[in-house]
């Protein structure tokens, strides 16, 4: 029971950082608008919430600061790809290449530093519960912050008139414009979501998965939180599903090694990555009906004048 529940902490640990920055990512493909620079600002957000929480001693004060740095970071992207109707592709990838360079720039004096991780919940009585009361009730707030953040996503969506414009300006940018809606606006708020969310998963990793910063720390996960968008066909409820599975992965692979499974250390560090890459050609083989992507999903649009 102990190793069930130490392998559940762990998947929750490992798949919350996907869960948020995929959230993020979701709401601004929704709009339209693919920015493929989430790793960028996922790390330029783990350095810049370290920074804010090792100067300051708060964990609070360290999430802010990389919601900021991921919201700064994405409204690079909104300049250039919005505002300048520059390729979005080489503009994300432009913004993942400068984010890791800009990292290691703001890190660079905190490598070696360690600071007091995120507290988890203690709620007596309920928190000691045999499997479930660790897992229900003694996380720490990233983790449920998580989950509100899919259900608010979920509902500002499906269940909003604001949700319903954002999800039109994604299908057809011009109808939306036609009918007076800021099409371009609308985006930047969408990409600032989703730069906002990035920051906060990359601050995730040292101010509660590893309590130090590193260079390069994210690992890839922000694409395979791109990927994990994909996998739940833009829709929040899948998408928690998607999270928790790559998670799962993830850590699987490591007490694989652990017990000595007969398997090149190399190829199951790689396995989270395979799956992804597995996960997105079944999908685009499954797929009869055409693509459940937003229409205009990468489509420049430039306003008439």
């Amino acid at each position: 029971m102990e190793l069930v529940e130490a392998i559940i902490l762990a998947v929750l640990a490992a798949s919350t950082p996907l869960l948020i920055a995929a959230t993020g990512e979701l709401v601004t493909e929704r709009s339209g608008v693919l920015n493929l620079g989430v790793e960028g600002m996922m790390i330029v957000g783990a350095a810049c919430g370290f920074a804010g929480a090792w100067l300051t001693g708060s964990i609070l004060i360290g999430a802010l600061f990389g919601i900021v740095a991921g919201t700064m970071m994405s409204l690079i992207f909104a300049l250039m790809a919005l505002g300048l109707a520059v390729n979005q592709v080489a503009t994300g990838l432009a913004l993942t290449i400068l984010g890791v360079g800009l990292s290691g720039l703001i890190g660079a004096g905190f490598v070696g530093e360690r600071i007091t991780p995120a507290v988890h919940l203690f709620i007596p009585g309920l928190t000691d519960i045999p499997l479930v009361g660790r897992v229900l009730f003694g996380e720490d707030g990233f983790v449920y912050v998580s989950i509100a953040l899919v259900v608010g996503v979920w509902w500002f969506l499906y269940r909003t008139r604001a949700g319903l414009v954002l999800r039109a300006c994604g299908d057809n940018h011009v109808s939306a414009h036609a009918l007076g809606y800021p099409v371009l606006r609308i985006r930047t708020f969408a990409v600032m979501f989703g730069g906002a969310c990035a920051g906060l998963a990359g601050a995730y990793l040292p101010l509660a998965y590893t309590p130090f910063f590193i260079p390069g720390m994210t690992a890839g996960r922000g694409w395979i939180a791109l990927a994990l968008v994909v996998f739940s066909s833009w829709r929040p409820g899948r998408l928690v599903v998607g999270a928790y599975l790559f998670g799962a992965v993830t850590i699987l692979q490591l007490h694989a090694q652990g017990w000595g499974v007969g398997i090149p250390s190399q190829f199951m560090s790689a396995l989270p990555y395979l799956a992804t890459v597995i996960v997105l050609v079944l999908l685009s083989r499954a797929r009869s009906g055409g693509s459940t992507a937003p229409a205009a999903l990468g489509t420049v649009f430039v306003p008439d004048r």
